[in-house]
């Protein structure tokens, strides 16, 4: 069974904690509620497993949880999945419409990379996205002209 150590600050946490609060907050906007065996479900993970990282997040006030009753976010915590989730999403984005890549693998590398990289880097990556959409690929012409410019490399 996994053990989680409070450390400091809390917005540095693992990203097995950082999928936690991700999917707590993705199944209470599908559901409006989300209990242990919901999460256990979406993450494919043991109960016990997910009973261990609640009770760590409870424990730095990112999550409320009754035993047997329903699993939310704190404001905290709330603050913390949208980061995370706007990370995925940029990243996302740049992968797939930048770099082509296929939306299945954009997602699984958006999801390895969002842990890893900082809100500063994160930034830039979306900045340098709109900034070649708005410049250097305005029309149709130009985003085909670089999908075939990083194709050629492939081969």
């Amino acid at each position: 069974m996994a053990k989680f150590k409070k450390r400091e600050p809390l917005n540095n946490l693992s990203a097995s904690l950082e999928n936690y609060l991700e999917t707590i907050a993705m199944l209470k906007r599908e559901k409006k509620y989300t209990r242990i065996g919901d999460i256990a479900k979406s993450l494919k993970v043991k109960s016990s497993s997910v009973n261990t990282a609640i009770k760590f997040l409870a424990e730095n006030n990112l999550v409320i949880h009754e035993k047997y009753g329903y699993v939310d976010l704190t404001c905290q915590g709330e603050t913390l999945a949208l980061e995370v989730q706007k990370k995925h999403d940029i990243l996302y984005d740049f992968l797939n419409e930048l770099l082509f890549v296929n939306d299945k693998v954009a997602d699984q590398e958006a999801c390895d990379i969002e842990h890893s990289i900082g809100l500063e880097t994160v930034h830039k990556i979306e900045r340098l996205h709109l900034l070649l959409k708005r410049y250097f690929l305005k029309n149709e012409e130009d985003i085909l002209n670089l999908k075939n410019y990083l194709e050629e490399w492939n081969k």
